[in-house]
């Protein structure tokens, strides 16, 4: 079994930076960034400092031809995808993984379509709490990454492959044997809290304390179940009370990300979250009321 030797990070942000950080720090020559105009410039020149630790990340134009990646990993928002799909272009080979840890449901079918299935793998990550501000990222917790095959009875070799590489590098990890279930819990998670979160101008302090809060985010994600039925795949209590045991051991301090987005006046991912489950409810004739008001609310 190869090892992984060569590791390309599309998306520079909070997340990104921090498993950018992590790679770099089991061997710097290993990572590289991706990068063009006027962001390439920046991250040549100033890198990225993680939780007070400057980084000189090795970074590549988008342009640059090189030999292949074996491990792409896509950290990019929603909106950014179609993008970060051709700018990964010169790093994609014969045999590498590409592993999107983005929120949402459907990134790696959309990679999928471009560089075919046999190349990715499903991922999230949970319980992250990382904040990003300009170039500096600080984190508490890197949570845990979900990774693997859509099914994952019997591990693949590429699916070894990576865990020998998170292994290495001190990355918290857990292959479910169903993946697609695991996607489909942190769509739950996302729905609920990062919307909740957004709306409320709340950190995790509030969502960890507030009744209100909690009610609010479980009729969200209630509703997600409802649609996850329907599509056959089985959420239940026990996800809910997962999720609340993880959200309270967060840092407080924390925000989630389209909290960060709203607080910075970025284009949040609102589409990807209520607006996916108005196109699902609608779809499956399943009312998605909470959804619908979080829609309107926050674009």
């Amino acid at each position: 079994m190869q090892p992984i030797k060569k590791i390309t990070v599309i998306g520079a942000g909070a997340m990104g930076s921090v498993y950018a950080a992590k790679f770099f720090d089991l061997d710097k020559d290993c990572i590289a960034l991706v990068a063009k105009g006027e962001r390439y410039g920046r991250l040549k020149a100033q890198g990225l400092t993680v939780n007070d630790r400057h980084y000189a990340l090795s970074v590549l134009d988008v342009e640059e031809k090189t030999s292949p990646s074996d491990l792409i990993i896509v950290a990019v928002k929603h909106h950014h995808l179609p993008e970060a799909i051709q700018d990964m272009r010169n790093r994609v080979g014969e045999h590498t993984v590409i592993l999107s840890v983005m929120n949402g449901i459907e990134s790696e079918e959309q990679i999928g379509a471009v560089y075919g299935m046999k190349r990715v793998l499903y991922a999230v990550s949970v319980g992250i709490d990382a904040l990003r501000r300009e170039n500096r990222t600080t984190y508490s917790t890197q949570g845990k990454l979900y990774f693997g095959e859509a099914e994952n009875h019997d591990l693949s070799e590429r699916v070894m492959r990576i865990q020998s590489l998170f292994d290495q590098a001190g990355l918290v990890y857990e292959t479910p044997e169903d993946m697609i279930r695991t996607l489909w819990w942190k769509f739950m998670i996302n729905v609920g809290t990062n919307q909740v979160a957004a709306i409320l101008r709340a950190p995790f302090a509030v969502l960890q304390t507030s009744q209100e809060a909690r009610e609010l985010m479980e009729s969200a994600m209630r509703e997600v179940m409802a649609v996850a039925e329907a599509k056959k795949v089985q959420l239940s209590q026990a996800d809910l009370d997962n999720w609340f045991s993880v959200l309270s051991g967060l840092s407080p301090e924390g925000r989630p990300s389209m909290l960060q987005d709203v607080e910075a006046k970025r284009k949040t991912e609102v589409e990807m979250f209520a607006g996916k489950m108005i196109q699902l409810g609608n779809a499956l004739h399943i009312p998605v009321p909470v959804n619908e008001a979080f829609f309107r609310i926050i674009r």
